[in-house]
């Protein structure tokens, strides 16, 4: 478990009304996830299972609905093909295994774009119905999830053999839109909590070109076959995050989880791409050289496999998340002993006790005045800079969680404190680096008081 998967196994954990208190506060985006996954704890509380099983069935979904979706529009092979070049995909393969909202936003999204291919090719008001349905879960689910809208939007507009969707897939979208605003208008409120975010770095801009390049490559090749598919999948695959890198102008707001669902479109044209260039490959091969060139296509789709297996093997450990949150708590109980205080430095690192309470039990919170249940908050509200100063002057030991060496530090007149106080009243006893934290040990005096009970 990292951090932000932490956070949903707590707030999962609380009841109904802290919940409904909590969003009023913070994550209104997430609140129908939360919801959904404390309903989920309250049948069966399976600890990381129950945490991270609703996202990988979503994401077998996603890839069964972008099969299907292909198949539709262009046959068997395009739809085996699109779905496991889905599956197979790294980010996608990465959300699949996180308790957290955006492998079920792609599903969703996923459902929506397999209903408006069916669109295309049947005329179904209870299709649109359902349509309108996919889009506005997705939404609730993540906001960001709208944007599939303006790719779709696009797909219609370009879809001139389609008159009746033109006029009925307006009236859908607009639909889901307003049922979206309520969620839109609030969390615009929230919008701090995204301040962390900065521009995208030259890594990500290499990788989104490069997604770009190879969709509008495939699309070019299907405009004459497929082009249904072209119309289709290339908004979805570019629109969103276009449209998150020109609002980066103004804020920066991009995350590569945001628009997960980008991927749907990606896979749509790959696989169909893929599927073109064996039947065109088999159309001119003699019969003769058919066997070789199966063999040959085999042998491709093992090496990309194989290809594949680190990142998905390194996706599978602790290292491929920002923070391990068990490792965290495991060091803690190694080098604290009962009546300890602890600091948390910056105070939102306190996310990584809330979900391991039982190797922090016996520690005292020196910062802590409102728990985050009781203040309706994710990580509770600290006590004044004075009071923080008082109680950690009265303290022999304090463990001290913080972010590695490196980052910035927070200039809030509480963290301050803390620092002045450390540096000043305190010795150095031992320091623990964790994956994406650091564990430390201070004492008043240099013998470092007692043994922890972890020895």
């Amino acid at each position: 478990m990292w951090r932000d998967e932490s956070v949903t196994h707590q707030v999962a954990h609380r009841s109904v009304r802290e919940i409904w208190v909590l969003l009023d506060n913070a994550d209104a985006v997430h609140g129908l996830y939360y919801f959904f996954m404390h309903g989920l704890f309250s049948v069966w509380d399976g600890g990381l299972v129950t945490l991270r099983l609703p996202s990988v069935l979503a994401v077998s979904a996603a890839a069964a609905l972008v099969g299907l979706t292909a198949f539709r529009l262009a046959g068997r092979r395009a739809g085996v093909l699109s779905g496991l070049v889905f599956a197979a995909t790294p980010e996608v393969q990465m959300y699949a295994q996180e308790g957290r909202s955006y492998a079920m936003v792609c599903a969703s999204v996923a459902l929506a774009t397999y209903l408006l291919a069916r669109s295309l090719t049947e005329a179904s008001g209870r299709v649109g119905v359902l349509y309108g349905c996919a889009v506005l879960a997705a939404g609730w689910l993540h906001v960001f999830a709208a944007l599939a809208l303006a790719a779709h939007g696009i797909t219609v507009a370009l879809s001139r053999k389609t008159p009746r969707l033109r006029r009925s897939w307006p009236v859908a979208a607009a639909c889901a839109f307003v049922g979206l605003v309520p969620l839109v208008l609030f969390s615009m409120g929230q919008s701090g909590q995204v301040s962390w975010i900065g521009g995208p770095k030259p890594r990500e801009w290499f990788e989104i070109a490069a997604v770009a390049l190879v969709a509008v490559l495939c699309a070019r090749y299907l405009a004459s076959g497929h082009a249904v598919v072209a119309r289709l999948a290339l908004p979805l695959a570019v629109v969103p995050t276009a449209v998150l890198l020109l609002a980066a102008v103004h804020e920066p707001m991009y995350v590569d989880r945001y628009v997960l669902f980008t991927d749907i479109g990606f896979s749509l044209l790959v696989g169909t791409t893929l599927s073109g260039l064996l039947t065109s490959a088999s159309a001119r091969a003699p019969l003769r050289s058919r066997a070789a060139r199966s063999a040959a296509v085999a042998a491709v789709a093992v090496s990309v496999v194989l290809a594949l297996t680190p990142v998905t093997l390194q996706m599978r450990t602790p290292d491929s998340r920002k923070d391990d949150v068990t490792a965290i708590a495991d060091a803690v109980r190694q080098v604290s002993a009962p009546g300890d205080g602890v600091v948390f430095a910056p105070a939102r690192r306190r996310e990584w006790r809330l979900s391991h309470p039982d190797e922090f039990a016996g520690l005292v919170d020196l910062a802590l005045m409102t728990s985050p249940q009781a203040s309706a908050t994710l990580q509770g509200v600290e006590l004044p800079a004075a009071e923080i100063r008082r109680r950690m002057g009265s303290t022999d030991r304090i463990v001290v969680l913080s972010d590695p060496p490196g980052q910035p530090e927070d200039a809030f007149e509480q963290e301050a404190v803390k620092r002045e106080v450390l540096r000043t009243e305190f010795h150095e006893c031992s320091r623990t680096q964790v994956k994406g934290a650091q564990v430390t040990l201070y004492s008043r005096s240099k013998s470092c008081g007692e043994r922890p009970h972890g020895d």
